[in-house]
């Protein structure tokens, strides 16, 4: 039996699309399901049909509804994400196109947008057996992955709609950005996340890079594959911005020997190809890896934060949001260990109080 609020949610989607489609008729809205995964914004897929011109039309489809405030990512700004995909809609970049959007909380009770939704198979929670096996494919796979990168960053700024983007010391502001993150949400002293944020502004390398548009997010599971292995889709852009290259070269390294990822896999290539063959796709000399590895550990352990204090605070009952404490040390200490600072830290304030834990205990 299809969920109340799903069929509510339709009724109100379909009206809404009848407003901004006015040569659009019999519009239905089909199918409309919520996705689990994912930490941040709310995403339900569906299928919309509806008759124009004379023609019966259908569409696979997506929609983002804007979590509650606050979130794991603030400011958490769907406008800018939705700019950021119709910007891309004329470039080789596999992004969704980009539909609707609404900042209006009366259409739909939050602000959201619609997008296309692409084909491909996203391996977000482990690799299939028969996957594993199939070493052409992870190879294919692991390296269609890097083309995707390259895509976004072989961008070119000057003819794409993106001047409404933040320019500047992009390092900086993710530092700065981070460590207030650090702060907003902390309970107590973090001595390791602060020896950590200084030893990265001590160590940060002299030479820059590029101003690219950077994704902010290039793990495996934000790309679909068709059944060929390669890329069909790159998703979650929460984090794109105009950035160093280098960084999102970090993140991707870090999450490149996930176990559970298909570039974890025996078949895919190793984080070594994957920086040479992006360097080559791109021409952009890649350097100094370890502190590019440390600051984006350090941004990876900031949302971790963000997501246990959130559930500490009640302001979430999702309780994979609690279990993030239990791996900011281990991103924080990883950090130091690329930077070569020696011993063990004192992490201090990354767990549940008492109260969080009680109620984590009652989740199950």
């Amino acid at each position: 039996m299809p969920d109340r609020r799903d069929s509510d949610l339709g009724s109100r989607l379909e009206r809404f699309i009848a407003d901004v489609e006015p040569d659009a008729t019999a519009i239905t809205v089909e199918g409309l399901s919520k996705v689990p995964m994912g930490h941040s914004a709310e995403t339900h897929l569906f299928a919309l049909s509806w008759r124009e011109a004379g023609a019966e039309r259908r569409a696979e489809l997506v929609l983002r509804i804007r979590p509650p405030a606050p979130g794991l990512l603030e400011p958490y700004d769907l406008e800018r994400q939705f700019r950021i995909l119709r910007a891309l809609e004329p470039t080789p970049v596999r992004s969704p196109g980009a539909w609707w959007y609404s900042g209006d909380p009366a259409v739909l009770g939050a602000e959201f947008y619609v997008m296309e939704r692409l084909a491909g198979t996203v391996y977000e929670r482990g690799v299939p057996d028969q996957l594993k096996a199939d070493v052409a494919k992870l190879r294919r796979m692991s390296r269609s992955i890097v083309e995707a990168i390259a895509s976004i960053h072989l961008v070119d700024l000057d003819r794409a709609e993106l001047a409404f983007l933040e320019r500047g010391d992009a390092l900086e502001r993710e530092l700065g950005h981070w460590s207030s993150e650090i702060a907003r949400v902390r309970k107590g002293p973090t001595p390791a996340l602060d020896r950590l944020l200084t030893e990265l502004r001590h160590q940060r390398p002299e030479r820059g890079s590029p101003l690219r548009l950077v994704h902010g997010d290039p793990k495996p599971g934000n790309f679909a594959f068709a059944d060929d292995g390669e890329v069909s889709g790159v998703f979650d852009w929460e984090l794109s911005a105009l950035g160093d290259p280098l960084a999102d070269l970090g993140w991707a390294e870090i999450n490149w020997v996930t176990p559970n990822a298909v570039t974890g896999q025996p078949g895919a290539i190793s984080a070594d190809e994957m920086v040479t063959y992006y360097e080559e796709l791109t021409g952009i000399e890649v350097h100094s890896r370890p502190w590019y590895r440390a600051f984006q550990s350090y941004k990876i352990a900031a949302i971790l934060l963000v997501g246990l204090m959130l559930f500490d605070d009640g302001f979430t009952e999702d309780a994979r949001m609690a279990v993030m404490g239990g791996y900011v040390s281990h991103y924080t200490q990883m950090a130091l260990d690329d930077l070569g600072v020696a011993g063990d830290a004192e992490h201090g304030a990354v767990s549940l109080s008492p109260a969080g834990a009680a109620r984590l205990e009652e989740h199950g």
